[in-house]
């Protein structure tokens, strides 16, 4: 059924995995399109009641394909932007956090920038020892941070202006010292103790979480998080017609990937 993900159920917990190994499983297009089905399949089977989202390979997700953008929407209007955007980083993103059933991340090596939404979007994260996040688009990119701001709901005002301002690579450790994430395990563990997590989960009645996590999530909607998160978008959308921005994208994408490497 699939191209750029792998997504498998067993028993009650489902699995929708990116699939690109060989590129630090970036995020295509494609894979975007199809991690969405996913979701769609898993929330209608009755049998999944937890949802893990994860990545093959060495790492979670280096984040958006530049390659593919350099490629492929190079010259998109402000029009064509906006709507691609809007969908596949921007309304996919919500998806994740709106689902109706629990959703754990998976994390190891690289889970960055678009990675590190889709990540944050979910309900807990689980991380390897190796396990580091970042959003290098300001300095990369000359962009305002990623389509979906999540960090300061996720890291608190602070650290989140650190962490964007300076672009800095956060380990692990320091992500689960500040909440980010739930629990830090060693590499060769994470599988096996995220799907225990998932099992644990998926004991519990459904319904009953179902409305408990609509219920956390309203807090944050009631502090603003959505509408936060919708100026943002529009926010982001500007920067791509700066002068700053014309002229990242005047030397090619491919030097923001090696910076960003860097």
């Amino acid at each position: 059924m699939f191209n750029d993900i792998e997504f498998t159920i067993d028993g009650a917990v489902a699995h929708i995995l990116h699939h690109r190994p060989e590129a630090r499983n970036a995020e295509s297009k494609r894979l975007l399109d199809e991690m969405d089905a996913a979701l769609d399949l898993a929330v209608a089977d009755p049998q999944v009641r937890v949802i893990v989202i994860g990545g093959t390979g060495a790492h979670f997700s280096a984040g958006h394909d530049l390659k593919e953008a350099q490629r492929e929407r190079q010259d998109f209007t402000v029009e064509e932007r906006f709507d691609y955007e809007e969908q596949r980083y921007f309304d996919y993103a919500l998806k994740i956090w709106d689902c109706p059933k629990p959703t754990i991340a998976r994390v190891q090596g690289a889970c960055v920038a678009g990675g590190f939404t889709v990540a944050n979007m979910c309900d807990l994260i689980v991380a390897s020892e190796d396990a580091f996040f970042s959003d290098p688009v300001v300095r990369t990119m000359a962009a305002a941070a990623v389509e979906v701001l999540v960090h300061p709901w996720a890291m608190g005002l602070r650290r989140a202006k650190e962490f964007l301002f300076t672009s800095e690579r956060m380990p692990a450790a320091e992500a689960y010292r500040i909440g980010m994430v739930n629990r830090v395990v060693p590499g060769e563990a994470l599988e096996a103790e995220t799907r225990a997590l998932a099992e644990q989960i998926a004991q519990v009645p459904p319904f009953a979480l179902r409305l408990v996590k609509r219920s956390l999530n309203r807090s944050l909607d009631a502090q603003g998080f959505k509408v936060a998160l919708s100026a943002h978008f529009d926010a982001h959308q500007l920067s791509h017609v700066s002068d700053e921005f014309a002229r990242n994208r005047g030397s090619g994408l491919a030097s923001a990937i090696a910076k960003g490497k860097a």
